[in-house]
């Protein structure tokens, strides 16, 4: 029996195109082993997400609702006070989130603006929520206050593959993104780090921006992977959707690449089956947002997803399973992804 594999970041573009490749049963199988190995496959981590500073951000990126410059009915405002952000956290720990992400939208915050954010974070901490924040870039002193004040992971995607990413985003370059994550690692924050799919990538492309996360210094501890919500006034309003099985299959690859890194289901779930979300779990996902929006675009409300869990045997994840770092020698990783006999 093969030693269990070690985490790797050496993955290139054809063994990434190969497990896509893979036979859809086979690749789900393989999915399903690897996440088996490593976490309990009836728990399912769950996340809220609240816009704390909405629209008016300066970049253009193509498949965001909030950026000033596209006319998507979406009005800008003022950073949230802290109270009224302390309330919605704790209307989302009754409803069952174990995290709380907390999103600006800004190309990144300006100095003046951490003391209050940390002090968002501070109280929401406070409830015993673990802590999220997507604020756009970030300096090193940025990140080292918002560790300061409590806060667990920080959320910084790299949307595409970098070949791809000039079709999407003129307003940042891909190398600032890496520089946000180093900041964010160097400060001892764990990282939220994944993509956007459906944006009229190919294959070869969604492939580029697994391997791109993967070949990370480090794996980043949540990957949400998005599938594009399509909101008019956005130049990708009316692009083709991406195939229900391809995205599975995205989400199956992620599982393989990044086995000890949870898996989120993140944009685009309201329009999933929950056939689609069922075969999602099944090829390794395990972490959700929940609540009724994602920032601007719609989510699933509550009551929808506890009756999908309670229809599939699936249980919120405690925090302290969250918490604590997978087990690499709970099962033989190695012979699950690389399809080797035992």
């Amino acid at each position: 029996m093969p030693a269990v594999s070690a985490l790797r970041h050496d993955w290139t573009r054809e063994e990434v195109l190969a497990l896509f490749d893979l036979p859809f049963p086979e690749l789900l199988h393989r999915a399903a082993s690897v996440h088996r190995a490593h976490f309990d496959p009836s728990e399912v981590q769950v996340s809220t997400l609240l816009s704390v500073k909405t629209g008016g951000c300066p970049e253009d990126c193509a498949y965001c609702p909030q950026a000033a410059r596209y006319h998507t009915g979406v009005q800008a405002t003022k950073l949230m006070e802290v109270a009224q952000v302390v309330e919605k956290a704790r209307q989302a720990k009754a409803a069952g989130a174990t995290r709380f992400c907390m999103g600006a939208a800004w190309r990144s915050p300006k100095d003046r603006d951490i003391p209050k954010v940390a002090a968002m974070i501070a109280e929401v901490k406070a409830l015993g929520l673990e802590t999220c924040a997507t604020l756009g870039m970030l300096s090193d002193t940025q990140a080292r206050a918002l560790k300061d004040a409590g806060l667990d992971y920080y959320n910084h995607n790299l949307d595409t593959a970098p070949e791809f990413y000039g079709e999407i985003i003129h307003t940042r370059e891909y190398q600032d993104r890496l520089q946000t994550l180093a900041h964010v690692r160097e400060a001892g924050l764990k990282t939220c780090c994944g993509g956007i799919v459906g944006m009229g990538e190919s294959r070869e492309q969604r492939a580029g921006l697994l391997q791109a996360l993967a070949n990370l210094p480090a794996h980043p501890d949540s990957v949400p992977i998005n599938r594009l919500v399509q909101v008019e006034g956005t130049p990708l309003h009316g692009t083709r959707e991406l195939d229900p099985f391809e995205f599975v299959r995205t989400i199956a690859v992620t599982r393989l690449l990044m086995p000890q890194s949870m898996v989120r289901l993140s944009a685009g779930r309201e329009t999933m089956s929950d056939e689609l979300q069922a075969l999602c779990f099944l090829a390794g996902a395990n972490s959700i947002f929940y609540g009724e929006k994602l920032l601007t675009t719609g989510n699933p409300d509550a009551a929808r997803d506890q009756a999908l869990f309670a229809r599939l045997g699936l249980k919120p994840m405690p925090v302290a399973a969250a918490e604590a770092e997978a087990d690499p020698c709970r099962g033989t990783v190695h012979a699950a992804i690389t399809g080797e006999a035992a």
